[in-house]
Formats: C-alpha cells, sequence, structure tokens
C-alpha cells in the first residue's frame, strides 16, 4: 500500500497543535530560538508521544522577531553550533520524557538557504551527524541539503509542501512575493494529493515538474492549518494512500 509522512511544524506557539496531532505523522518541534522553549518542548513532546507522532528537531535562526525567517549571514561554523545546541536540547528534554528524537527539519530562512547553500548544508549535515547520526534529515526534493546528507551516509527524507507554491527549479516560491503561501483548502489538498500520488505540481509559471515526496509538510500557524490537514488525510485516505512516519 502506498504510503506517506504527513510532518508539521509544531511547538510554535499556534495553538493548534492538539488538533494537529491527530492528522500528523512527524511533528518538527521548535527549539527555542526562532520559537519555542523548555517548556513548550516538552509539552509538545508529550503531546507527539501520547498520539503517536515521530518528533524530530526544528532548529533556526535565533531571530523571533523575524520568526526565523530573514536570511543571515553566518559562517558555517555558527550554523555548526546553532543548530547542534538546539538539537542536543530538545534530545535532552525529550529523553527525559522517554521520547525519542527522530529526525532533523531545519526551519525558515535556514532551512531555505541551505536549500541551495552548499556551505550551509554541509555545516547542518555536520551538526546532525554529532548530535546523532541516526536521525533523519528533512530537507527541499532536490536540494543542496539532502544531496549533503545523502553524500555524507545520513538517512534523508524528500520534503514537498501542501500550501506553498514553487518555482520551475523546484524551489519553494519566497515568502516575499504574492502567492506565495496557497491560502484556499482546495487547492492546497489538490496539489498535495497530486504531489503523493504523482511526484508532480505545477509551477507558478505554469509548468510541470517532478519532485519526489517522501514526506508531505503541513504549517502548523496558518490559520487554515487543521482544515487543511484534516482535508489532505481525507483526500489521501480516498486515493488508498496511508499515513506513515518515515522511518517507521
Amino acid at each position: 500500500m502506498a504510503h506517506i509522512d504527513l510532518n508539521c511544524d509544531l511547538g510554535e506557539g499556534a495553538g493548534q497543535d492538539a488538533e494537529l496531532m491527530r492528522w500528523v505523522t512527524s511533528a518538527n518541534i521548535a527549539c527555542g530560538a526562532h520559537a519555542g522553549d523548555a517548556a513548550t518542548m516538552r509539552a509538545t513532546a508529550r503531546l507527539a508521544h501520547r498520539h503517536g507522532v515521530a518528533v524530530g528537531a526544528h532548529p533556526g535562526y535565533a531571530d523571533r522577531v523575524n520568526f526565523g525567517r530573514l536570511e543571515q549571514r553566518l559562517a558555517p561554523e555558527e550554523v555548526y553550533r546553532l543548530v547542534l545546541v538546539q538539537t542536543q536540547t530538545l534530545q535532552r528534554i525529550a529523553a527525559e520524557e522517554g521520547v525519542p528524537v527522530r529526525h532533523l527539519k531545519p526551519h525558515g530562512a535556514l532551512y531555505n538557504q541551505a536549500a541551495h547553500d552548499t556551505r550551509l548544508a554541509a555545516a547542518i549535515v555536520q551538526a546532525v551527524k554529532s548530535a546523532d547520526p541516526d536521525l533523519i534529515l528533512f530537507g527541499p526534493a532536490g536540494s543542496a541539503l539532502v544531496q549533503a546528507g545523502e553524500a555524507a551516509g545520513l538517512a534523508v527524507a524528500y520534503e514537498v509542501f501542501a500550501d506553498r507554491t514553487y518555482e520551475n527549479d523546484g524551489s519553494l516560491t519566497p515568502r516575499s512575493r504574492p502567492g506565495a503561501v496557497i491560502e484556499d483548502a482546495g487547492a492546497a489538498v489538490a496539489q498535495a494529493l497530486r504531489l503523493v500520488t504523482a511526484g508532480r505540481v505545477r509551477a507558478t509559471d505554469g509548468r510541470e515538474i517532478e519532485l519526489r515526496a517522501d514526506t508531505l509538510c503541513l504549517h502548523g500557524d496558518g490559520a487554515h492549518a487543521v482544515a487543511f490537514a484534516r482535508g489532505v488525510d481525507q483526500a489521501l485516505a480516498s486515493a488508498g494512500v496511508a499515513r506513515k512516519a518515515v522511518g517507521t
């Protein structure tokens, strides 16, 4: 039976985590830099455990004002320390709750920069290996990040998005541009279903592009996040696609 991992960025203060946990299979937990703190990490790990949802680290730039979505120019060694410290913090808290940390997905601008910056990608990969070489690295399909992970021998998961539009090179449309975020639930569900079942998506210029989909992201901070998650789950079930965390 076909299956897909549904992941969601959680522990970011959006107030919808409990509802979203019903629909996802992997939770990317904010590690206290762009959002969250020790208390939210602990609460989110407990919630994920209760729902049988796999836990992952979601490290980002230490920039709460811009929610970690503003590009920064840090040296690779700074990015290495940034990712490692955040990941180890979540690992410690999750271990106290008896919850394993299974994957890592960078957040926001760090994620997008590492998609095409080979030095940042290598720094993140090295941080993953230092934290736990068995962690699964989530990254954009076809990006420098997943390529660096594969080259280093890490398990990687190619990520696609239900609620973001794509450029014809397979990159996400920058949030600074109109239409970067899909607000219509029907459109998001249709895009998600096509990505998962056909591995294809229509870019903003109308071209058809192919993308491998191991895990599908549903953003937890959107106004329609729960409706999107429910709709995607129903559409996948109707298409005979099961929900299953990567690596399980």
